[in-house]
């Protein structure tokens, strides 16, 4: 029931009302059945859409703290009844797979743990989960048996939540030991896949910058592993057991783009990634015809505060002093790179008007009124994320340009430099993506990413590239490395009248070069419908226009909507000066949208913190009101 007393139908599909869910963090405790209840109708009454509940350690990681033993009968039954009073509110109800992230148990068998090469104890050890003070070890994710045998033991616990309306399953970003990272076999696969022997490298750990075509090829095969090891048999789970899959692939050591297609629903994450970070999830998305892309969001807005800070004390900084306007800016530049459906991050666990418990990395959403994210304000900014999210899952995402992903570079380049992982510790290497864009000069045309595992399936017909579910006019080829498959698609499709633009000539990665290589690059350069000229790219933009903003895109029909975020979104970065939202003064764009054989000229003026929706049909251009712009709360 809601405030009202008024019992709804349980949601159909998934993520169907578009309203933002909110990460729901339990802490390891006795959970007591009304205060579920009370924060559930707290949430409906605030324009959620759903939860997705996280099991983490107990508060203040207290040893002593009174808590079920996870997946036990009594564990599961506060679970049961969340899900159950959820479908009775009408709110989706959503599990992470687990205790933390990815994915680690109490008891989880010997042989079964994550390793590296060298094999040593400390990198399976997760000493914060449910369970605490117990020591959990890391699932291997390099092997589908270990998965499977832990996703047994998570499926009996989680059976009888699995019942009433869809479920989804929930894999948090990688946060797993890359450095030498090892499984039975993958010695034996590797030699098959490149022709050498791989040890001798990892042992003596000459897989670095010396030696980047060997860690090239290394990654290679461990990006097969993750894929066909982890995320398919992850999803495979999710089919087995009617949930859906929902995962972070970001920080994987694997092909992103071809990742982030295997699940359900692709999630991105801000700003811990770059809110353009979330364009490759959209991208898979629109290859693959997903029904939404997800954003685990406002994570650290402001900077972050380790758990263990104070014995265990963390607290994120500005909590319970959050402003809307900056969070605002945040879910825009979401939007405006194909994101569709917020996950706040997050609404800790307590008792309704309370604020005993508190996430060490969120904006902490708050029953407790004194908070700024609580009440009236909190509710108006849900209904706007509502609507924004509404017209972003009419149609289709629009697209009219492909662009080759630079994966391959990535994993020739390795580590970041000092000034990334001085900032963020956690952001290992290279071929995170965190930090690619599509070309700003093409902006106008929706650019989205593509790689060789769609293009050789691709074909050009009709005067348009059909790769997966999307259809370009042009492709988009400026990287210093390719793989030989990679060019030999490119080569086909070019020849069938593809309009390629090509920025620089690549070089084959890897240790194992084919001979022919070059020849291939000649042939490619010989072929009429490729250039090294930009100006070859001819085709109108739908949008044009100096300076534009990020927006995004969809097609219904004979319509467009069109979501322009505000320009001072595009200066969105970890961590995020509080209140940098106010230092907007309002701006005006001109531009022309492209459209149904016509063009029509359009000034967007931005009031200060607003951002714009446009529908454009045959009859012409309209803007839509989106009907918010934030106040200023309480300020530290």
């Amino acid at each position: 029931m809601n405030g009202c007393g008024k019992e709804d139908k349980p949601v159909e599909g998934i993520f169907a009302n578009h309203k933002p869910y909110t990460r729901w963090w339990w802490f390891s405790s006795n959970i007591d059945k009304k205060d579920v209840r009370d924060q559930l109708v707290w949430l409906k009454d605030h324009s959620f859409g759903g939860v997705e509940i996280a099991w983490v350690y107990p508060m203040f990681l207290s040893s002593d703290t009174p808590h079920p033993d996870f997946l036990s009968p009594e564990w599961s039954e506060p679970v049961v009844y969340a899900k159950r009073v959820a479908d009775s509110l009408g709110l989706g109800c959503d599990f992470t797979f687990g205790s933390l992230w990815p994915f680690n148990d109490v008891n989880l068998p010997d042989g079964d743990q994550t390793r590296t090469y060298f094999d040593t104890v400390e990198v399976a050890i997760r000493p914060y989960t449910w369970d605490h003070p117990k020591v959990a070890r890391i699932l291997n994710h390099l092997d589908k048996d270990a998965f499977f045998r832990y996703a047994d033991r998570m499926n009996k616990g989680l059976s009888e939540a699995y019942k009433g309306s869809k479920s989804g399953l929930f894999v948090d970003s990688w946060e797993v030991e890359t450095d030498g990272m090892w499984t039975p076999g993958f010695g034996e696969r590797f030699l098959e896949e490149h022709g050498y022997d791989i040890e001798p490298y990892v042992r003596d750990r000459k897989i670095n910058d010396e030696n980047a075509e060997v860690r090239y090829d290394y990654m290679s095969t461990i990006s097969g592993y993750v894929m066909r090891e982890f995320y398919g048999p992850f999803a495979e789970n999710a089919r087995r057991t009617g949930t859906f899959s929902r995962a972070q692939c970001g920080g994987a050591p694997t092909d992103l783009l071809t990742a982030f297609t295997l699940v359900d629903i692709p999630e991105t994450e801000a700003i811990l990634y770059e809110p353009s970070f979330s364009r490759i999830a959209a991208s898979a998305a629109t290859l693959a015809s997903k029904e939404a892309v997800s954003a685990e969001t406002f994570t650290c807005m402001y900077g972050w505060t380790s758990l263990r800070y104070k014995d265990g004390h963390g607290q994120s900084p500005h909590q319970g002093r959050e402003q809307i306007a900056d969070l605002k800016l945040v879910c825009d530049a979401l939007f405006a790179n194909g994101t569709n459906q917020i996950i706040w991050h997050g609404f800790p666990f307590n008792k309704v008007g309370r604020s005993d418990n508190w996430f060490y990395t969120t904006c902490q959403l708050s029953t407790d009124p004194s908070h700024n994210l609580t009440g009236d304000e909190l509710t108006r900014f849900n209904e706007y994320m509502t609507r924004v999210s509404d017209y972003m899952r009419r149609g289709t995402n629009y697209t009219d340009m492909a662009v080759y992903i630079p994966l391959e570079d990535s994993w020739m380049k390795g580590a970041y430099p000092e000034e990334v992982t001085n900032m963020m510790s956690w952001a290992l290497g290279e071929y995170e993506l965190r930090y690619i864009k599509t070309p700003e000069a093409f902006k106008g045309m929706q650019p989205m990413w593509v790689n060789g595992k769609f293009l050789s399936s691709a074909e050009y017909k009709d005067g348009k590239l059909h790769c997966g579910d999307a259809v370009f006019s042009v492709l988009y080829l400026d990287v210093e490395y390719m793989e030989y498959s990679s060019l030999e698609s490119i080569i086909r499709l070019a020849k069938e009248g593809l309009p390629v633009y090509l920025g620089r000539t690549p070089h084959e990665p890897g240790v194992v070069k084919h001979q022919d290589y070059d020849s291939l690059l000649s042939e490619l350069k010989g072929i009429p419908s490729v250039s090294t000229e930009l100006s070859a790219v001819s085709h109108p933009a739908l949008v044009e226009g100096v300076d534009l903003p990020d927006f995004w895109c969809r097609q219904d029909g004979d319509s467009y909507f069109i979501f322009f975020a505000n320009p001072l979104s595009m200066k969105v970065t970890y961590p995020m000066e509080y209140c940098f939202a106010f230092t907007d003064k309002g701006s005006v764009r001109d531009i022309v949208v492209n459209h149904h054989g016509k063009s029509d000229r359009v000034s967007l003026e931005f009031r200060p913190m607003e951002s714009l929706m446009l529908q454009v049909t045959p009859k012409g251009v309209k803007k839509i009101d989106l009907g918010y712009i934030p106040p200023v709360l309480p300020k530290d």
